[in-house]
Formats: C-alpha cells, sequence, structure tokens
C-alpha cells in the first residue's frame, strides 16, 4: 500500500490526512515532499494526522523528526494527531513520544494551536 497525503484547513491549521505505510523510499519522500510544500507556502500550523498509517519504519521515525525540526526552524509547529497503536508505541519506545505534541481529538488539537 502506497502512502497517500490529502491536506485541508481548520481554522488557519493545517491538517495532513496520512495513510499508508512511512517507509523508507516512497513514504518518508511523500511526507517530506508534503510538509515542505506546505511551509514554502507560508502554513505554520501543520497538524499530521496518522490515524490511517498503518506502518512506519525507522526512516518513517526520522521522516517525522526531521519535518518537526524544519517546520519549527521556519518558526512553525507541528503536532501529531490520532496515533495508531503500533505508531504509539514506537514512538515511546523511542522516546519521541516527549518531543513531539500529540493529542488524540482534531478538535482538541486544532485549538491547541492558538493557545
Amino acid at each position: 500500500m502506497t502512502m497517500k497525503a490529502s491536506s485541508r484547513q481548520v481554522d488557519g491549521v493545517t491538517i495532513v490526512d496520512l495513510s499508508g505505510r512511512i517507509t523508507l523510499g516512497e513514504g518518508s519522500v511523500v511526507l517530506r515532499d508534503t510538509v515542505k510544500d506546505l511551509s514554502t507556502q507560508g502554513n505554520k500550523k501543520i497538524l499530521l494526522n496518522l490515524g490511517d498509517v498503518t506502518y512506519i519504519d525507522s526512516s518513517g521515525i526520522g521522516e517525522l523528526v526531521s519535518a518537526f525540526t524544519s517546520v519549527r526552524n521556519a518558526g512553525g509547529d507541528l503536532k501529531l494527531l490520532n496515533l495508531t497503536k503500533k505508531v504509539h508505541d514506537l514512538l515511546q519506545i523511542t522516546k519521541l513520544y516527549t518531543v513531539f505534541d500529540i493529542l488524540d481529538d482534531e478538535a482538541t488539537a486544532v485549538g491547541s494551536f492558538n493557545r
């Protein structure tokens, strides 16, 4: 299953709905290009919805960290939404759970950018 990304705007927050596998190759390239394009267009509040991500490998984790860093360096904020159990466990094992702002509810997540 290939990685798909679509973005939408909700109250000034860009929500990127991701589905499929974030893995070495196409999956991480889709994520990188999507976040880079959004940043270039001036989107500072980015929420990655990972609810339909079925698998993530080490390069996918690296891509999440890279996206987070590049958005932060551009003066923006990147948060994660709707982690599956597998992705949640992976972020806990790698201690990245403490780096990312992770939310389970879209409305709460959108509101958290405006605090």
